[in-house]
């Protein structure tokens, strides 16, 4: 997951919203949002290379979503799958800023990454690069991309602006999580990547020949504890399939 956009109890209604792009090599086999038949209880697409998820929510409404922090120098051979964060905290009885520090005291078991983790009432983000706790979002609207939480990159900037005009309309999320337009030259963050891959990866949406946006998905938590998930899904950067759920918190 590239890009995480929040509107955290901004409206009342629903007082939590979640736009975010996947992105990932095309040809990274996955498997798109359904209930996973051996983790009963928790809705989320799937690596199926390292059987873990980049998002996923609950049946008992807990919502978890994480992003790798870019590095290219890190070497993650030996390291633990990010993607089984997710997972553990979903299935997890502990409130979210007690796992994420109990997560802190593992931390160098995983690469660098960005975690978004608790309920419509309480988030919490962390990430293992920072070197500091966990943090309590407040009310507001919240972006982070392979970067720290907020971090003021293009993509996220113009996507913490759409999301204060647009938050209410799913239809207006997924056509912010649609833009395809590459950030300037002097806005680009310098990251360890060439420019040529500043520049790729500067959009909202991602189409290259072997890398992209595999999938943009609108999580709607509302107060009568509706969760509403849409997910639309891209072959090599062109739609493909969209899935939808709806269910009540038990």
């Amino acid at each position: 997951m590239c890009v995480i956009n929040i509107a955290f109890q901004v409206n009342p209604e629903t007082p939590l919203i979640l736009a975010a792009n996947r992105d990932e090599f095309y040809d990274r086999p996955t498997a798109p949002s359904h209930w996973w038949e051996d983790a009963p209880g928790i809705l989320a697409g799937r690596d199926l290379s390292k059987g873990g998820t980049w998002l996923g929510v609950s049946k008992s409404g807990r919502i978890c979503a994480l992003t790798n922090y870019r590095d290219p120098s890190e070497l993650n051979t030996q390291k633990e799958s990010r993607g089984s964060i997710v997972r553990s905290f979903l299935e997890s009885q502990m409130n979210a800023e007690t796992f994420l520090e109990e997560l802190d005291r593992e931390k160098d078991c995983y690469p660098g990454f960005n975690i978004v983790a608790g309920t419509k009432d309480e988030l919490f983000s962390y990430s293992n690069k920072s070197g500091e706790k966990p943090i309590q979002l407040p009310p507001g609207i919240h972006s982070v991309s392979n970067a720290f939480m907020n971090t003021p990159w293009p993509k996220t900037v113009k996507a913490k602006k759409e999301m204060e005009r647009c938050y209410h309309d799913r239809e207006s999320l997924f056509s912010m999580l649609a833009d395809e337009t590459q950030a300037a030259d002097e806005m680009l963050p310098k990251t360890g990547v060439s420019l040529e891959w500043e520049r790729l990866l500067s959009p909202l949406f991602i189409k290259s020949k072997g890398y992209g946006t595999r999938c943009s998905t609108v999580i709607m938590m509302k107060t009568d504890d509706t969760i509403e998930w849409e997910e639309r899904i891209f072959d090599t950067g062109e739609f493909s399939q969209q899935r939808s759920f709806t269910f009540k918190k038990v």
